[in-house]
């Protein structure tokens, strides 16, 4: 009996080392190979063209970055022809963008990140829960950590459809992903873990309004698009129409519809490779010595944004209003944000802000293609995998760790009924 206890012993350990082996290897990358050597930016933006060009069924724009200079782009299309002015809607790419208005009013004096947001809503307030709603603070929405547990995810209305007021989405949102009931509510202890929540910066759209005493669209024009140098970017297209607007395409390539949101801050930014280029190098200081944030933020500011808040699995994830993609070597981190949202909307943007290093991709008819060529730049940059390359690859090598379980407890299985035999 102790033999087979042993065996059992022996088993469980194999299983576990097994286990870890596993995923220290996809979370080190040793199954991942850069797709260019590292250092030769000619070579990435060669490979990312050619990625784009094979796996892209609809359109793409892509630009990458290096010292806050645009240093090569590509542009590919089924039907109308896209360029870097071309606006795209990013899905939850809107969010980094939204944070930076939310940090402005912080700067100025008129939001704190630590006071309950009811503080400062006046036409909506969290419904009563189980949990303190007085720890819902600005800081903890912006990094996904204030106990929402909506889960949003918004998917839009189709043309013609009457889009909800903001105060209508957050008491029910209408328009809510599959799988989602649609109510914004504290579900789970404030502060306590990270759950994504898009009604979170619904709630913080809402919050500008009612601070600023402006439109959502308005406020983030004047204080963040314009002074960057975003001058086409909006989150609300003009009535009329007139706009250069890439085309909406699904999975198979054929043309989708043109979703409108009430959630701003959360789904609706139009942008460009163009525009983001310059948000990537307003997060870094300029060549010609301009200041990190160039006058909308202080540098000091985007570095308490970047600075860990959400964890999982004991890994650091998410900052206020940016994702923490991976370590960037020089002890601060590769960061942006990605989006994706239906039929087959996927964007990325992301920059190292030590050397104003940064990558833009924009596209539709491929849900994964912007978050992988994301991937890759910061993989090559870094040598470091990604948080969402992470998850894709646990997902692909799955299969080799069950393998391996398998194998193990056959194994021991074997083993420990040849041994009661002999013992038998």
């Amino acid at each position: 009996m102790r033999r087979i206890l042993l065996v059992a012993f022996v088993t469980v350990l194999a299983l576990a080392a097994w286990t870890g082996l596993w995923a220290t290897g996809v979370i080190a990358g040793w199954s991942h190979t850069p797709i260019a050597p590292r250092g030769d930016t000619a070579a990435f933006a060669k490979a990312a063209a050619a990625k784009i060009d094979a796996e892209h069924k609809g359109v793409a724009s892509f630009a990458l970055i290096e010292k806050g200079k645009v240093v090569a782009t590509h542009f590919a299309s089924t039907g109308t022809p896209v360029n870097d002015d071309t606006l795209y809607q990013v899905a939850s790419l809107s969010k980094w963008v939204t944070s930076w208005g939310v940090m402005h009013l912080v700067e100025q004096g008129k939001v704190d990140l630590d006071k309950p947001v009811d503080t400062y809503l006046k036409r909506w307030h969290l419904p009563n829960s189980g949990f303190d709603n007085r720890k819902v603070t600005v800081r903890r929405l912006l990094s996904h950590t204030a106990g929402l547990v909506d889960g949003l995810g918004y998917a839009g209305f189709k043309p013609g459809e009457k889009v909800q007021t903001v105060v209508e989405s957050l008491t029910h949102t209408a328009d809510a992903s599959p799988g989602r009931d649609g109510y914004v509510r504290v579900g789970m202890e404030p502060g306590s873990q990270w759950k994504y929540s898009g009604g979170g910066y619904t709630i913080l759209q809402l919050m500008i309004e009612d601070v600023s005493g402006e439109p959502f669209n308005d406020y983030m024009r004047e204080t963040v698009l314009t002074p960057l140098g975003m001058a086409r970017s909006t989150y609300v297209l003009p009535e009329g129409g007139g706009m250069n607007i890439a085309g909406f395409y699904d999975p198979e390539g054929k043309p989708a519809i043109h979703y409108r949101f009430a959630a701003l801050a959360a789904a609706s930014l139009y942008t460009s490779t163009h525009d983001m280029a310059r948000f990537i190098a307003a997060n870094s200081k300029g060549a010609n010595g301009e200041p990190a944030g160039r006058g909308v933020l202080k540098p000091s500011t985007l570095a308490e944004m970047r600075k860990p808040l959400a964890y999982q699995y004991g890994a650091a994830i998410w900052g206020m209003g940016n994702i923490l993609f991976a370590e960037n070597n020089t002890g601060d981190w590769i960061v942006g944000h990605d989006g994706d949202n239906e039929p087959a909307i996927n964007t990325t943007a992301r920059v190292d802000p030590s050397s104003g290093d940064g990558i833009v991709v924009l596209e539709s008819g491929n849900d994964l293609l912007a978050s992988d060529i994301g991937g890759e730049w910061t993989f090559w940059r870094t040598g470091n995998i990604d948080l969402i390359t992470a998850v894709v690859d646990f997902n692909r090598f799955f299969p080799l760790l069950a393998g391996g379980w398998i194998a193990i407890t056959l194994a021991g299985l074997i083993f420990g009924w040849r041994t009661w035999r002999r013992r038998a």
